[in-house]
């Protein structure tokens, strides 16, 4: 991945590319990066906001890798958010510019549970939970399912009916423990209709794994 891929910022993307991920999580890697990009120049074109801003918030966003099992998991986008300081910081940002990238990291996390205030805030958060609906949510849940270990269902429940919900055991049921709820969470009109899309697109995945199994 290369900073012309992140048009028209690519001066900044030079610079923050080298702190954007660490890691070897596929689904938090630099691809993910900038399918977060895309899905914010997306929302941006259509409901405005700090462009700088929102670019180098969505570079850093996952500037930190946390595990998804890992008990400081709630604490991610915390530890991101103070790693961004520090880099925009020693690269000479204005001290306005870099609150607003902080926060706008410090609430984009679904397990953070906090509130984005800022519009360039609002559309991170969007931006990346469109990347964990659709089809490459579903991928994603697939393949962090398989990092950690867990099986694809319960063969003897699949959906669950006369047993709790356990995403950590079984794949598929994070759809209904974490990616259903999210379409519903969005913060922008243009997120809501993206999301809306892709929720449906997740749905006709489960459908699909379900009449094969």
């Amino acid at each position: 991945m290369h900073a012309g891929s992140f048009a028209p910022y690519e001066a900044l993307a030079e610079t923050l590319i080298p702190h954007a991920a660490e890691g070897d999580d596929g689904s938090h890697d630099l691809a993910h990066i900038h399918r977060v990009f895309r899905n914010a120049m997306r929302i941006h074109a259509q409901e405005g906001g700090n462009g700088t801003v929102l670019a180098a918030s969505v570079l850093l966003h996952d500037c930190v890798a946390v595990e998804k099992n890992s008990p400081l998991r709630s604490q991610a986008s915390r530890l991101a958010a103070e790693k961004a300081i520090v880099v925009l910081d020693g690269l000479g940002w204005r001290d306005p510019d870099i609150e607003a990238v902080a926060h706008a990291i410090l609430t984009h996390s679904f397990s953070a549970n906090l509130t984005p205030e800022s519009l360039e805030a609002k559309i991170l958060q969007d931006a990346d939970r469109l990347d964990a609906i659709g089809m490459v949510g579903a991928a994603r849940c697939f393949y962090i399912a398989g990092r950690l270990g867990s099986a694809l269902y319960d063969p003897a429940d699949p959906l669950a009916k006369d047993r709790p919900l356990d995403d950590r055991r079984f794949a598929i049921d994070h759809f209904e423990n974490k990616l259903f709820k999210l379409a519903n969470g969005f913060q922008t009109e243009t997120g809501r209709q993206l999301a809306k899309e892709r929720h449906e697109r997740l749905q006709r995945v489960l459908d699909m794994f379900l009449d094969e199994i």
